[in-house]
């Protein structure tokens, strides 16, 4: 295991760097200052980073332009008559009727409840934030909303790896110092995130013997945070980067 542990912090040396924001959706959060910007953004922009990500990135962009590059104060303030702009929106299965709910579901929780750290901090455990993904889900569903809409925000409690919800957790709460990840909530530690699990990082992880369940599903996340854990307690997720690194520029 020390073996393995010495490569994969080569590894995370190797892609855990800036020079990589370019291609990653994590570039629109970094495009703002303001923490409500930051993971306003980062939030939109994680719920749609499925599929290509130059398509990925362009409709990220998009959205921050229909939120006039202003996504708190679009949340906070916005009118009806605001939100017809966001219409025509579409990034794969995710439309204008979707996005249109979800800025109101924000501006509930930044009214109501805090904002997005206050929530997912709400029902943290000391090693696992996938509770409080499940009782995030319940509480932005918990106005009237349209029902296809909730597909678009896993809940682990019903089995799923919650990919791209735990992506957008790393980039809140990892530590800044590399420039990558934001280190933007405090109230939360990074030993409590658990690995974004994908196709990449869990081919890469059955090769390694990290995981050995099949599905990438909530019990492969388990099984993964369990050996990300081993190798290191304090910072299991920083291995996201070299799983992902291998997998997709090494084809590991």
């Amino acid at each position: 295991m020390e073996n393995l542990r010495d490569f994969l912090d080569q590894k995370v040396l190797e892609y855990h760097r800036p020079e990589f924001l370019s291609s990653d959706p994590i570039q629109i959060p970094h495009s703002f200052m303001k923490k409500e910007d930051i993971e306003i953004s980062g939030f939109l922009t994680a719920t749609i980073a499925w599929g290509n990500r130059k398509s990925i990135i362009n409709n990220a962009l998009l959205m921050m332009e229909l939120l006039d590059q202003a996504p708190y104060q679009f949340v906070k303030d916005h009118t009806k008559n605001d939100l017809k702009s966001l219409q025509n929106f579409v990034h794969r299965t995710f439309n204008g009727t979707d996005l249109t709910y979800f800025i109101k579901a924000l501006q509930h929780i930044y009214a109501q409840h805090g904002g997005l750290e206050s929530v997912f901090n709400m029902h943290a455990e000391d090693e696992s934030l996938q509770n409080s993904i499940s009782e995030f889900k319940r509480l932005f569903f918990g106005p009237d909303h349209p029902k296809r809409t909730e597909k678009h925000i896993s809940d682990p409690s019903r089995g799923s790896a919650a990919k791209r919800i735990n992506m957008f957790l790393r980039w809140m709460v990892r530590d800044s110092a590399a420039g990558v990840d934001f280190g933007l909530w405090k109230s939360l530690h990074p030993s409590q995130l658990s690995c974004p699990l994908d196709v990449h990082s869990g081919k890469v992880a059955r090769k390694l013997g990290l995981l050995s369940r099949k599905q990438n599903d909530a019990r492969a996340v388990q099984e993964l945070d369990t050996s990300l854990r081993y190798l290191d307690p304090e910072d299991p997720v920083k291995y996201d980067f070299a799983l992902f690194g291998l997998g997709v520029f090494e084809k590991f």
